[in-house]
């Protein structure tokens, strides 16, 4: 696991992203829940990765953990009963989630899942909006659109990114406002 690199990491995500997303939703019912857990055990192997034990199956750390962090979640919002839990023969203070640490390279990592996540069209206009900086106008030229479908497909990847980054959402304001004042 301590050669695991960015690239492996990128395919190991769009192997079992899915797969794990449903397994999650099994426990918590609710598809934002479900993608969040997944994406958080995902961040937790990236940042244990150079600590996990290299004879251990990926794919079996990863189901651990989301079926942990279900379990944790739904215990946290009362949806789990102490029945519940000796049926599953875990002590109740099996359940510790650190404490949310962001980096740079999380929120990065986060913000590249996300962009990964729109649909094709979607991201190409939102990608050119950003990255290249082109204007509505631009985009719809480029793309044979009209300028209403470039606002159409921007403001679908901003409320993308509201639900899916929204935990970044206050260091990320922070962010943009420091380096428009700066620049």
């Amino acid at each position: 696991m301590t050669s695991f690199d960015k690239a492996a990491f990128e395919q190991l995500f769009r192997m079992h992203f899915k797969t794990l997303t449903y397994f999650a939703l099994r426990y918590v019912k609710d598809q934002d829940t479900a993608h969040e857990i997944v994406q958080d055990a995902f961040m937790g192997l990236w940042e244990k990765r150079e600590t996990i034990d290299p004879e251990r199956s990926v794919t079996s750390y990863l189901s651990t953990s989301v079926r942990n962090k279900c379990l944790n979640h739904l215990r946290n919002t009362k949806k789990f009963s102490d029945e519940l839990l000796s049926l599953e023969n875990l002590p109740q203070d099996a359940f510790y989630e650190q404490p949310l640490r962001l980096t740079e390279s999380e929120i990065t990592l986060r913000i590249l899942q996300s962009t990964a996540e729109l649909p094709e069209k979607c991201r190409e206009v939102f990608e050119l909006s950003r990255n290249e900086h082109l204007k509505y106008e631009e985009i719809a030229q480029r793309l044979n659109i009209s300028v209403k479908t470039v606002e159409t497909q921007i403001s679908k990847a901003l409320a993308h990114f509201r639900i899916r980054l929204k935990e970044f959402m206050p260091v990320l304001i922070v962010i943009i406002c420091m380096s428009e004042h700066w620049n």
